[in-house]
């Protein structure tokens, strides 16, 4: 993990179009899993693990195995600057985000299970 959530490596993690769209769907629905980010970003699964990949080594998201599922969240120890930068980009730009929101809830069997 980089050294305390700088901003240089936050804004790198996120200067990508996919990882953006990435950490703003974590922080929409709080978890998901890999299946649900390929669902909902139309890509492929290893395309997606790669920049799960970047995002977690840059200290924006941890990760979870549940079963055969592994889901990612925000990291619990992010710096409330980041949260409400992410949750303010959420906000601001909702439409550019819509396509994949709604590709994501028409998702067919999405995973039930959820940490608490």
């Amino acid at each position: 993990m980089p050294d305390s959530h700088n901003p240089v490596d936050i804004f790198k993690a996120l200067a990508d179009d996919t990882r953006t769209r990435i950490a703003l769907l974590v922080t929409r629905e709080g978890e998901l899993c890999v299946c649900e980010l390929t669902a909902a970003l139309d890509l492929s699964q290893p395309k997606i693990s790669r920049h799960l990949a970047q995002l977690r080594h840059a200290g924006l998201l941890s990760d979870r195995r549940q079963g055969q599922w592994v889901y990612y969240r925000l990291h619990a120890q992010l710096p409330s600057w980041v949260h409400t930068l992410l949750q303010q980009a959420l906000a601001a730009h909702a439409p550019w985000l819509a396509a994949d929101v709604e590709r994501l809830h028409a998702m067919a069997d999405r995973p039930v299970a959820r940490c608490c």
